[in-house]
């Protein structure tokens, strides 16, 4: 069967992969991190596969699916415990498939440095690309409608509702300026002249308006 957000560009799961998946992002409740987030991190998986194209579609796909399963606010391992889910999962369901593990686990540890990036990090080569376009894809929220990057802030604010308000705001305002400093948001090209302006909006309003 298909996978949650499955279409043209995704690959089939095994029945077991994807209810496994299902009930991972189910636990805890999340309030960002959760299916719907997968979703549409997926739309613009097919949207890059229809255009620029991936270099391992299997492998970007399978990173996007496990990127957040393992998330706990709590704890700052949850990438890589994400990623050991990914490549046990992987193993055990896909053993037959023939997928890179290795660079699965590679883009799902790399999601733990977001905003610390820059484009010159990656290879000027087809992987490069894909490692630039999937970081990207977990950025673009960033760039959405000012609706739809509102209901972000305040999910990411509810995930967070264990940490004292004063030093989830204090903490929250530097991660946001500090993007908004950067020259480059965005590591890929097309995702640059797409989400930038859009993003740098968002980000002076999540700056200045007190929530």
């Amino acid at each position: 069967m298909h996978g949650p957000g499955a279409s043209h560009a995704s690959m089939a799961l095994p029945e077991g992969l994807h209810d496994a998946l299902v009930a991972a992002y189910e636990v805890p409740p999340r309030a960002y991190h959760s299916m719907t987030h997968i979703a549409s991190l997926l739309q613009l998986f097919d949207e890059v596969a229809a255009g620029a194209g991936w270099h391992q579609p299997r492998e970007v796909h399978l990173a996007i699916l496990f990127h957040d399963a393992v998330y706990d606010a709590r704890r700052d391992d949850n990438e890589a415990r994400s990623a050991d889910l990914a490549a046990a999962s992987i193993v055990h369901w896909l053993p037959d498939a023939g997928i890179d593990v290795p660079r699965v686990v590679e883009l799902i540890r790399l999601t733990a440095a977001h905003g610390r990036h820059t484009a010159s990090d990656f290879g000027q080569d087809a992987a490069g690309d894909d490692t630039r376009r999937f970081l990207d894809c977990d950025m673009a929220i960033l760039g959405a409608d000012a609706d739809t990057f509102d209901a972000y802030d305040r999910g990411i604010a509810s995930e967070y509702r264990h940490v004292p308000r004063w030093l989830y705001a204090l903490n929250r305002r530097r991660f946001l300026k500090g993007l908004l400093a950067r020259e480059r948001i965005f590591l890929d090209d097309g995702f640059h002249a797409r989400f930038d302006a859009a993003a740098r909006h968002n980000l002076r309003r999540a700056i200045t308006v007190k929530r």
